[in-house]
């Protein structure tokens, strides 16, 4: 992708000297505007946000000194150099105390100002390109930030793994609370991508009539409003990874200009007639269905098998009621280490409490769930343990999952190694119907070796008992 120009406001008294230097830049692809005094240079300040100021330190009026001041009062990241023909130690020490990256003395030659400009855009960079990423690998997204034992979350677990080195479209589907942007992050930081920033949009969170310059960025003057360029959502996730959450909600104009990006990779800011190559790769995610909207013509079918390349689909919570003791014991471990003050041990919920975690119906899911454990933490006051009394009203009136019915001891006793063979019989007998006699899938919902469970259907053959015939 081509590099954004970068602004800068030359501030110099001398004409012919301002001029030729305001040339060069020029031809070396820098947006100029000139200022002749270092007044009309913090006027020019006050109207946009310039990425560099070259200022003469000796100007009549405000001199170089103030310019910088005043320049960095407004835009703590831009770039100062300062320039005069009174080069003395005490002169350059002033000026980099002030806030300016660099000193050059009069006569100079442009490749020496060249250089400093380079060197100063790009520790510029790296500061900022530092900053982000330290900011992003303070949250640990690996695959084991995604919490479930489940078959289904086993599944996905091997198709993340799959997919994540590749550069490959992901649609993430799922209901509202599943971990949809959760599941992208863990993506993105298991590719090659990991270096570059993972960039988050959420369609439905932006007007229509903003969402386009939002993701795609804008020039100067391009709408009322528009004050100065603004680089989008793309541009930032170069080389990275681009989120787009609940991409139904774009508009059919905007769609078309997304197939373009995945098609050809090169885009315009709205108001510019430049295009610029991309490199990134797009996961999109949505809680609708869009082969539904395809059908109904709200979604183009074209961009919809574009997205749609690898689709990982995000199991609701309430289809897999046996993660919800493992997904708590993970959300009370960290709120444990945020509470302050801290509880005097670790926190837990109470039997009677989880039954009724199991047995409600979580239409918000994950996201409803820590939210619950949240405010269940704070009414149970120095307590370490949830009870029942501390959940929301609507989990206390759901009714608890009904366990195996009990056995009824007859008086005159059972014998206990049939009726063990006969329940071991009937779970068999019910994982096989379940998986269409795959005895593999029939293993891993009883938790056991598919070894082990050929060795059971051996030993119920052998006393008589019938066993799955495919």
């Amino acid at each position: 992708m081509s590099e954004t120009p970068k602004h800068v406001l030359l501030v110099e008294d001398e004409p012919l000297l301002r001029e030729a230097v305001a040339e060069q830049l020029m031809d070396h692809g820098f947006q100029v505007e000139q200022a002749a005094t270092g007044e009309e240079a913090l006027d020019r300040l006050a109207e946009f946000a310039f990425d560099i100021v070259i200022t003469d330190l000796r100007l009549p009026g405000i001199d170089g000194r103030k310019v910088i001041e005043g320049a960095r009062e407004l835009f703590p990241d831009i770039i100062g150099i300062v320039v005069t023909g009174y080069g003395t130690v005490k002169d350059a020490v002033e000026a980099i105390k002030g806030g300016a990256a660099d000193f050059i003395t009069k006569p100079f030659q442009f490749d020496e100002l060249l250089h400093v400009l380079t060197v100063a855009l790009e520790q510029r960079r790296l500061r900022s390109e530092n900053a982000y990423l330290r900011s992003q690998l303070e949250e640990r997204y690996r695959f084991e930030g995604i919490v479930g034992r489940s078959a289904s979350m086993r599944d996905l677990f091997q198709l993340l793994e799959t997919v994540a080195p590749t550069n490959s479209t992901i649609l993430v589907t799922g209901e509202t609370g599943t971990g949809k942007e959760l599941v992208a992050k863990a993506i993105h930081h298991n590719s090659a991508r990991r270096s570059h920033r993972f960039v988050a949009l959420n369609c439905s969170a932006i007007p229509e009539t903003l969402l386009e310059a939002e993701l795609f960025g804008h020039v100067r003057g391009a709408f009322t409003g528009a004050v100065g360029t603004r680089m989008g959502r793309l541009e930032q996730a170069h080389k990275g990874t681009l989120f787009l959450d609940e991409v139904g909600t774009m508009s059919m104009a905007l769609q078309m200009k997304l197939l373009r990006v995945l098609q050809e990779r090169e885009f315009e800011r709205v108001g510019d007639v430049h295009s610029m190559k991309v490199d990134v790769r797009v996961i999109a995610a949505t809680n609708s269905d869009l082969s539904r909207m395809v059908a109904g013509g709200a979604f183009r079918e074209d961009l919809f098998y574009r997205l749609n390349v690898i689709p990982v689909h995000l199991p609701p919570l309430r289809e897999r009621k046996e993660d919800i003791p493992l997904l708590v014991h993970h959300f009370l471990q960290k709120l444990g280490q945020e509470l302050l003050p801290p509880k005097p041990g670790p926190l837990s919920v109470s039997q009677e409490g989880m039954r009724r975690l199991m047995s409600y119906g979580w239409p918000g899911n994950i996201r409803q769930l820590e939210n619950t454990l949240e405010r269940a933490v704070a009414l149970s006051g120095a307590r370490t343990q949830i009870e029942l009394s501390d959940l929301p009203q609507e989990i206390q009136a759901a009714a608890e999952i009904a366990g195996p019915a009990p056995f009824l001891l007859p008086d005159e006793g059972c014998d206990f190694d049939e009726f063990i063979t006969t329940v071991e019989h009937d779970l068999i007998l019910r994982s096989l119907e379940k998986t269409k006699g795959n005895k593999g899938q029939a293993a891993k919902l009883l938790n056991l070796k598919r070894t082990t469970l050929v060795e059971k259907l051996k030993r119920l053959e052998a006393r008589g008992k019938s066993v799955w015939r495919q």
